[in-house]
């Protein structure tokens, strides 16, 4: 039993939806917008989410900061979020406050719009 727990442990491991090359010590992220996605390799809305996340991440490089913490590897980040449910999405503005977030599937336009809202208001 503990050799299937290892080995379904290494798999996910090995299986995550995206990475970025920011850390979640670093969100939000100072000076940019950040939206931040929290959620699992084992969450069919969070798989749902990752190449629409992808997609932002390039489409808003410029303008603000797209990422996903996986809370399934990192309860921490979990916890230090204060994240009841998956897929969460927190939006920061440039100084780090949060002013707005969402628990469950978010579509594409809906994080633009948000993430222009934000922009606007800079």
């Amino acid at each position: 039993m503990k050799t299937i727990a290892r080995l379904l442990f290494l798999v996910t491991a090995v299986s995550v939806i995206w990475t970025s090359d920011i850390t979640a010590a670093t969100i939000p992220t100072p000076g940019r917008i950040t939206m931040v996605d929290l959620g699992a390799t084992s969450c069919i809305p969070c798989k749902m989410m990752a190449p629409i996340l992808k997609e932002l991440e390039v489409e808003y490089k410029d303008k603000a900061v797209v990422t996903f913490v996986d809370v399934g590897l990192n309860a921490t980040e979990g916890k230090r979020f204060g994240v009841r449910a998956i897929p969460t999405q927190i939006f920061f503005d440039k100084e780090g406050k949060e002013v707005f977030r969402h628990v469950g599937f978010m579509e594409k336009q809906a994080i633009i719009d948000q993430l222009e809202r934000m922009l606007k208001e800079q």
